[in-house]
């Protein structure tokens, strides 16, 4: 699609959005279940072209990590859709009575939804189904790395909506800039920080408001107190759901100086017990492209010519040979997990978020030290805390800032549907899904009817005896 043509298109959905700023409970309601059809009817398709993209992911994978999640936000938001739409009653003041006051939760208009290669149904259509529960258009722009996606989802959403409700652009990063500059009422971005950054001196231009979801180094805290197998087997999971690939995964590990051998042995079982082989096995991602994965292997080659030990995991042995053959070269990119000991500061691994199955372990003395090491670093996007006590996990939660948390546990919080989720900081702002989601899409307009009965004329000039008897009045009822 050229410019010209992603610029027209916009036009017809604003044109549209002007010409309907509200947007019947019916009607919205009507496109959602449009949205449902399609990802009910299509998921096979939508699944293999996951597999295609990656080269080795498995349509279970998609299934739980995209379409679970969207089949739950949707049968949320149908359940709410009614309550959230409403207008809200607020309490007026004593000086503002009889009048009556209230907020009206309005669409916004356009949101355009830039979205990333990782999870490329779910985090094109989560924020799409907010977006349309909330009365907008949708624009959307997958990412062009996973291309065989990215063309279902624009035939899909072409086969299902008018162009000015919801439609698909297709391109390289130039025509994702073109998006990032148009003028939209909303504008969602997800992925690196560095790209954030751009996308939101571009949505400046027109002052408009953006949501980016955008990762970073998120910490595991493992207490002393805590069952090293069970949150070696938690770690793991989060870690190398997707092989890693997962803006919340566990960036890095802190862990009481003394259990290092313990928690690597614990991680080798847990990830035994996840996934017995890693060549062929479709549970296990590949990652994305050679090029990514060549970023990796430099990563860890620079960490171990800087001292750092690497424990590679290796399949158990007498695993089961590789299954069928994967698509593309999948196969070549399925990388085995490293447990990194000895990271410093200086290496790349510790100053960029990973993005694949590399965990550095890092020791400490005192809790203390492990909060003043993450504190002196970007907010994280997700925090993870691993232990016992009450009061150790309140101090953690007092004493550091991230987007969400999991206490016992990786990534759940997302999938918890009232739980708002996003980042801070240089991990993100502005949060979705559930009511908060609906809410970012909304307009929330103030209305004040005014009462025959007003007494609003008692402070209008001339300002005089009368005046100051009514101003000592207020201020005693305040």
């Amino acid at each position: 699609m050229m410019p010209d043509d992603i610029r027209d298109l916009f036009e017809r959905q604003r044109s549209a959005s002007r010409a309907q700023p509200e947007v019947p409970l019916t009607l919205r309601r009507e496109r959602l279940l449009r949205l449902g059809k399609l990802i009910e009817e299509h998921a096979p398709v939508l699944a293999a072209a996951v597999q295609a993209d990656f080269g080795m992911r498995s349509p279970r994978l998609t299934e739980v990590a995209d379409f679970f999640v969207l089949r739950a936000q949707m049968a949320q938001t149908l359940r709410h859709l009614a309550r959230w739409s409403r207008p809200q009653k607020v309490r007026t003041p004593l000086f503002l009575q009889p009048a009556r006051g209230w907020i009206e939760r309005q669409p916004l208009g356009v949101v355009g939804v830039i979205s990333p290669w990782n999870y490329p149904i779910q985090l094109a259509l989560a924020p799409a189904m907010s977006a349309l529960a909330a009365g907008n258009r949708v624009l959307l722009k997958p990412s062009e790395l996973t291309p065989h996606t990215s063309e279902q989802l624009q035939r899909l959403v072409a086969q299902f909506f008018a162009p000015e409700e919801f439609a698909v652009v297709q391109g390289d990063a130039a025509v994702a800039a073109l998006v990032a500059s148009l003028p939209f009422d909303h504008l969602v971005f997800t992925g690196s920080t560095a790209v954030g950054r751009k996308v939101a001196q571009a949505a400046a231009a027109h002052l408009t408001p953006t949501t980016l979801e955008l990762g970073g180094k998120s910490p595991c805290i493992i207490d002393a107190d805590c069952d090293l197998r069970d949150a070696a087997l938690k770690i793991a999971h989060g870690k190398l759901l997707n092989a890693g690939q997962t803006c919340i995964a566990p960036d890095y590990v802190l862990l009481p100086r003394g259990s290092e051998a313990a928690f690597a042995e614990a991680f080798r079982a847990a990830v035994a017990r996840l996934f017995p082989y890693f060549e062929g096995n479709p549970d296990y991602a590949s990652i994305i492209t050679p090029r990514h994965l060549a970023r990796l292997r430099t990563m860890l080659q620079q960490a171990q010519t800087q001292g750092a030990e690497l424990h590679v995991l290796q399949p158990v042995p007498g695993s089961p040979p590789a299954p069928p053959q994967s698509i593309g070269d999948g196969l070549a990119r399925q990388m085995a997990p490293v447990l990194v000991f000895g990271a410093s500061a200086q290496m790349q691994l510790m100053q960029e978020e990973i993005f694949g199955p590399v965990l550095p372990v890092l020791s400490y003395e005192r809790l203390d030290d492990a909060i003043a090491h993450i504190n002196a670093h970007p907010r994280p996007l997700a925090l993870y805390w691993f232990g016992r006590s009450e009061r150790t996990r309140d101090d953690v939660l007092r004493r550091t800032v991230s987007g969400g948390v999991s206490v016992n546990d990786t990534l759940m919080h997302i999938a918890h549907e009232n739980l708002p989720f996003g980042g801070v900081g240089d991990s993100g702002w502005g949060a979705y899904h559930g009511e908060q989601g609906f809410l970012r899409f909304c307009h929330q307009k103030a209305v004040l009817s005014q009462s025959r009965w007003s007494m609003g004329h008692l402070l209008y000039p001339p300002y005089g005896a009368r005046f100051e008897q009514v101003m000592a009045l207020l201020r005693r009822l305040m």
